[in-house]
């Protein structure tokens, strides 16, 4: 049984033959890190293929490289940092622009890897947002993760944090979910 959501409800989370156990906690940071602590860093534009569970991403690099990734995601409707299942698939420059012909909603935000997180740092009606995430192997890695100081608060069970809600939020949105959480971002 499916939630308006799309998630999966009272159903155990078991990975397949290609769906894996999304494992991640996610936390409100204040500002985006700082440069000396990224180890890797890259731009992100995320297409959410309207009416779908479908998103689309293309990451591009410093060095130039590209990478184009197709992701399914099927959430669960539960707390705690099973987000569901996950499938990807890698992508040709060919078949990511076919792809991107359909419509989508879009996300754009640089992600920069500070180990152990990956935080993203959004743009447009989003910009001030800065959200990090950890990812995990097993249930007990992800109860046993101590979140660095930087991480100001966790929103791991507020879907409203979530790519697929971010992506439909208003300015207003934002602004007022964050201002929920004591923060405030700079004007823009």
């Amino acid at each position: 049984m499916m939630d308006k959501a799309g998630g999966v409800v009272g159903q155990t989370v078991r990975p397949g033959k290609y769906a894996q156990v999304e494992r991640e906690r996610r936390f409100l940071l204040a500002e985006p890190p700082a440069s000396a602590a990224v180890t890797v860093s890259r731009v992100i534009i995320d297409r959410y293929l309207v009416g779908t569970r479908l998103r689309l991403r293309r990451a591009e690099f410093p060095d130039g490289r590209r990478e184009f990734k197709l992701t399914q995601k099927v959430p669960v409707s539960r707390p705690g940092a099973v987000q569901g299942l996950i499938t990807n698939t890698y992508l040709s420059p060919a078949e990511y622009d076919v792809l991107a012909s359909l419509p989508a909603a879009l996300l754009s935000k640089s992600r920069f890897s500070v180990p152990p997180l990956g935080v993203d740092v959004f743009d447009g009606r989003l910009q001030g947002l800065v959200l990090a995430e950890a990812e995990f192997s097993t249930d007990e890695e992800a109860q046993a993760f101590l979140p660095p100081a930087e991480c100001v608060v966790e929103v791991t069970d507020d879907a409203r944090f979530t790519g697929g809600r971010l992506v439909r939020a208003s300015r207003q949105e934002l602004l007022a979910w964050l201002a929920e959480y004591g923060l405030r971002p700079a004007a823009s």
